[in-house]
């Protein structure tokens, strides 16, 4: 009892000290399940491990195959969680590298890993591919975090997250299939039957993820479940589509859940982002428990094995020259720059499904006396360990170095998808700017999509903007609701995160009576508030412009301003940045001729100015 609850307060706090220094969890993770595990070996009385997962293999917290069947239930809720955050809208621009990445880079991994392994550790040729078979996959849990800190442009986050998660599925097919070549022995019997076996576990993986998750949309959005099962109902169709796809084709559950997760999250689901908030604390839970697990099942003996200058040479080769080489083919006449192509080549640390695989597959053929299998384990435990390190330690400033780090993020969030929101949102996109909306209301967030701008809908007292990899060009902040309180509160959560470059809020309709307290992050006008913009929205839903000759014609324009039907919203300048007009400062200095003004009412005579 005391180890199983050890684990659990271990792995939270490790979650803790990820969070405290911007790390990814699974550093701190591996680090805390070598020391209870292996390293302990070195300093207890008798020798053993603090944390013993698996003990002469009948013996420990998970006996036998308990801990292998434990570990491949975690990984389907965390992929399927995975599945859940992909969308469609977020590779229009890069669709053609991520199927690259998932086909061209993955065998390019296979045997480029797979040579360096055989002639730097002199291994066999089947353990060699089984080992680079376990390195194809980039762990979604491990970028994640990176990209949350660095602010990078949509398309180079797109890419490694959707890699990251797609990647899984393929790469434990891959290892799966060699791994029974392993068994089998090899020959043209097993090539037959791999072939089957590829073509059914494709099958049932599409068939099942795809079926079960329409069915459970169905059920949600007839109401079938109530709402305080709808969480574990979901929980339980999952594992049920994971284990009853694996019956029909083996290994195919992974593949089953990736897919069943990306249908519910491209289907305009109800209570979407309450499920997936749930299903993201529970992977929280798995992750921290399974790093711990896994590290912890490591013998000493298999640190000894790579405790040598082989295995940096082998990092290296997979680091620095085949994952290069993978990202760099596969984005061949891609919209992609050579700089962002670097910065992809190196953030590709590995995750849960390499270590999870590994150590099964590692001690089932040691079980069974395969020679070389000893290395598997090990090997895949210091790619992972080591490119975890690599990455969390450098990625934010290799980004600069390559020119990738956005030095001044130009994204604006706009909190409230109201008709007026709405139409701020469209004349900025319209305008070059990356603009995202964020509504709790499902029909605001329905109608700003119908009009093509990026709407999320989601609470702002959760932690899902925060933790949205999606936003890290995010520069400004536009706080729109009709309710104040949610308005100052926008400000005061994000900030510090999203609105480096400007915060801005409407006024309230008390600040709006008393001139004298106009707040510095005001918007627009100091004597509108969100009623009385709604009210001129209704009578002119459109945003004009007028272009400024010079300076005192803007002092001009500024003046017909003043009537009730107009409210002044951006200045374009003549690159065509947009600058966003505060309702603190009357007077706009440093105007460019050739300017426009762009604002909200009735259109502004032009032969009165003249």
């Amino acid at each position: 009892m005391l180890e199983l609850a050890g684990i659990i307060i271990l792995g939270i706090l490790a979650q803790w000290v990820a969070w405290k220094f911007k790390i990814p969890a699974i550093l701190p993770l591996i680090l805390i399940g070598l020391l209870v595990g292996p390293l302990a070996t070195l300093f207890t009385e008798d020798h053993s491990k603090l944390i013993q997962p698996i003990w002469d293999g009948t013996k420990g917290l998970f006996p036998g195959e308990s801990l292998f069947y434990f570990v491949s239930l975690a990984i389907s809720i965390i992929l399927f969680e995975g599945g859940l955050t992909l969308r469609k809208s977020e590779i229009l621009n890069v669709g053609s590298v991520i199927i690259n990445l998932i086909t061209v880079a993955v065998v390019i991994t296979f045997f480029g890993a797979g040579i360096a392994a055989h002639f730097i550790f002199d291994l066999s040729w089947p353990i060699s591919f089984l080992f680079s078979s376990l390195i194809i996959v980039t762990g979604p849990t491990v970028i994640t975090p990176i990209l949350r800190n660095i602010p990078l442009k949509k398309d180079i986050s797109a890419v490694l997250k959707w890699e990251g998660i797609l990647i899984d599925p393929i790469g434990a097919l891959v290892a799966v299939l060699v791994f029974e070549f392993i068994r089998a022995g090899g020959g043209e019997e097993f090539t037959f039957t791999a072939l089957i076996e590829f073509g059914k576990i494709v099958l049932f993986g599409f068939t099942f993820g795809f079926t079960f998750a329409h069915a459970l949309a169905f059920a949600i959005k007839k109401n079938v479940i109530p709402h305080y099962l709808l969480n574990v109902v979901t929980l339980a169709s999952v594992l049920a589509v994971f284990v009853l796809s694996d019956a029909f084709a083996h290994e195919s559950g992974l593949l089953s859940v990736v897919i069943m997760g990306m249908v519910l999250g491209n289907v305009n689901l109800p209570n979407l982002e309450e499920i997936l908030y749930f299903k993201e604390s529970l992977s929280v839970l798995l992750i921290s428990i399974l790093f711990i697990l896994l590290s912890a099942n490591i013998n000493i003996q298999d640190l000894e094995l790579i405790y040598n200058w082989k295995a940096v040479l082998l990092f290296v080769s997979v680091v620095f020259l085949v994952r290069p080489l993978g990202v760099f083919l596969s984005s061949i006449k891609s919209g992609l720059k050579t700089n962002e192509k670097l910065f992809i080549s190196w953030v590709g640390p590995r995750g849960i499904v390499a270590a999870g695989i590994a150590s099964l597959f590692g001690l089932k053929l040691q079980k069974e006396g395969v020679a070389g299998s000893e290395y598997i384990t090990p090997l895949v435990f210091m790619i992972v360990l080591g490119t975890v390190l690599l990455n969390a330690t450098t990625a934010r400033f290799f980004a600069k170095v390559v020119g990738v780090f956005l030095t001044k993020s130009e994204g604006i969030l706009i909190i409230g998808a109201s008709k007026f929101s709405r139409l701020i949102a469209v004349y900025l996109k319209n305008n070059n700017r990356h603009v995202v909306l964020v509504d709790s209301n499902r029909d605001n967030i329905k109608k700003a999509k119908n009009l093509g701008i990026e709407a999320i809908e989601g609470s702002i007292y959760s932690d899902q903007l925060q933790n949205n990899v999606e936003l890290s060009d995010i520069g400004y902040l536009m706080a729109l609701t009709g309710n104040s309180n949610i308005n100052k509160y926008s400000i005061n959560k994000f900030k510090s995160q999203f609105g480096e470059n400007g915060s801005f809020r409407l006024i309230t309709t008390e600040e709006m009576n008393d001139p004298e307290n106009n707040p510095q992050e005001g918007l627009f006008s100091h004597t509108d508030d969100y009623y009385r913009l709604i009210e001129l929205v209704e009578k002119y839903p459109g945003i004009s412009e007028i272009k400024i000759e010079n300076k005192e014609h803007y002092s001009t324009i500024i003046e017909l301003t003043k009537d009730e039907d107009i409210i002044p919203l951006f200045i374009k300048n003549t690159n065509k940045s947009i600058r966003i007009i505060s309702s603190y400062s009357e007077e706009i200095k440093e105007i460019e001729e050739g300017s426009y003004l762009a604002y909200l009412g009735k259109p502004i005579d032009v032969e009165v100015i003249d």
